[in-house]
């Protein structure tokens, strides 16, 4: 073994048959990283505060840095992100993690890079206004589409990334032609849009291997077929559709929702949780009764609401104060959402609200097996809203029989041939039509709805 000179660094080292051995301790430092990796790392003799590595901006230069959920970094991050981007250079730094701020700094490095940046929607009042403004200035916002086109070509491109996935995997059996469409009908309804299919291929993914899982264990099949999908649905729900079914099931056994019978001032609204969109069941209650206060009355909603269910509560008070015929300034409204410990969100609801309070006010019944979605303009019209299907599928599991939902909302509803023979879905276009569909009966139905529709009609001249 004789000493030859480096081709990297021109100094003697020894020669060994797979190429060349370093002296990693050196006083100069570990020669690799000083003279290829890392300039200045030091050797293992070098306290930690003095040793500097280049970080991501350094290793992206003249490149792409990609950072996910961009709100997450801290706003001292964000601001030295600015910095590099803005000046197309910076220092690296070292520190140690036990020092109390000994640190070593470099001059500034290059890092003339791209950024791109990821993240969700209401992270935006996270992200620094000046870096955000700089994305802006000199680049481009782009919102992803959580969803595509309900084409063939794209239930092939499904179909493809089932084959993919099973290829991936490695262990399960490939689908079926009938558990393909299985699948493709699951991203029907997650997308939540007629015509739609969802692009949350994980979540799909994670379906695909629970199905193919169930197929391996059934020995006497060699493919997934519609069951083995159908069984992976129950086994592969998010954590909100498993909350909802839990909240379903609590909510039946001591009967804070009712699914026969008739009662005033009480309805079956229905509703989701969270993003992913689990269906539950939202029994709502009204009272009207003599103001407290001389001067006038008040809308006291109850039953942890956000900012636009509350302003709901208070649209639909509005509406009451045009059509009802009374001075309801006289009166105290009470609206309660029961048990809504998760909270409750948007502006679905206000339907639900209307018929409860409208019942609260007459005295006419409401028909307790039937549940309601939808939204309630001014005028009375009733308005699409989200998550129709899963809203439905939680009707089913609670036991209830009829849904009225928005006409326009016919379209987004996925159900296959089962679930259609059990449930009755209604369709409305006005509150008049759901009060018709879910009130008793009565002399006193009838008068409500004539007195109704004359006052809608009159609230565009009142506007």
């Amino acid at each position: 073994m004789k000493p030859v000179e480096s081709e990297i660094t021109g100094k003697k080292v020894k020669e060994v048959k797979n190429g060349f051995v370093y002296n990693a301790t050196t006083s100069t430092g570990n020669l690799f990283s000083r003279e290829v990796a890392v300039s200045n790392s030091g050797g293992l003799g070098t306290p930690a505060h003095a040793r500097v590595e280049p970080g991501m901006i350094h290793k992206s230069n003249k490149g792409v840095l990609f950072i996910d959920e961009m709100a997450a970094l801290s706003p001292k991050a964000q601001q030295e992100l600015l910095t590099a981007l803005q000046e197309k250079k910076y220092s690296i730094t070292g520190q140690s993690e036990m020092s109390s701020g000994a640190m070593v700094r470099t001059e500034a490095v290059p890092c003339d890079f791209v950024l791109v940046a990821a993240g969700n929607m209401e992270d935006l009042k996270s992200m620094h206004p000046a870096l955000r403004s700089r994305i802006r200035g000199y680049g481009y916002e782009i919102f992803m589409n959580n969803d595509l086109a309900d084409t063939p070509e794209n239930r092939f491109f499904i179909a493809q990334f089932i084959a993919q996935e099973v290829k991936k995997d490695g262990k399960i059996p490939h689908f079926s032609k009938s558990a393909v469409d299985e699948v493709v009908r699951v991203a029907r309804i997650r997308a939540g849009r007629k015509g739609k299919l969802t692009l949350k291929l994980r979540d799909l993914g994670g379906l695909v291997r629970a199905a193919g899982d169930l197929a391996k264990e059934d020995k006497s099949k060699k493919l997934v077929h519609v069951r083995h999908v159908k069984e992976a649905m129950k086994l592969a729900k998010t954590l909100e559709q498993q909350v909802s079914d839990k909240y379903i099931s609590v909510k039946k056994d001591y009967e804070v929702f009712k699914i026969k019978g008739m009662e005033v001032g009480r309805v079956n609204g229905l509703a989701v949780i969270g993003r992913e969109g689990g269906g539950i069941v939202l029994p709502i209650v009204s009272e009207v009764a003599p103001a407290q206060s001389q001067r006038e009355g008040k809308v006291i909603a109850t039953g942890k609401l956000g900012d636009i269910a509350n302003e709901a509560v208070q649209n639909v008070s509005a509406l009451l104060k045009l059509v009802s015929g009374k001075d309801i300034s006289q009166f105290d409204i009470h609206v309660q959402f029961l048990q809504t410990y998760e909270g409750v969100e948007g502006d679905s609801a206000s339907v639900s609200v209307a018929t409860a309070l409208l019942s609260a006010m007459t005295g006419v019944p409401v028909n307790q097996s039937i549940a309601m979605t939808g939204s309630l303009s001014v005028r009375g019209d009733v308005l699409p809203v989200g998550g129709v299907t899963m809203k439905i599928l939680a009707a089913l599991g609670a036991g209830i029989k009829t849904v009225v939902i928005p006409k326009s909302n016919l379209g987004d509803v996925v159900l296959d041939d089962r679930q259609k023979k059990q449930i009755r879905i209604v369709p409305a276009e006005t509150i008049l039509e759901v009060l018709e569909a879910v009130l008793s009966d009565s002399k006193s139905k009838k008068s409500l709805i004539k007195k109704l529709e004359k006052a809608l009609e009159e609230v565009p001249l009142k506007i």
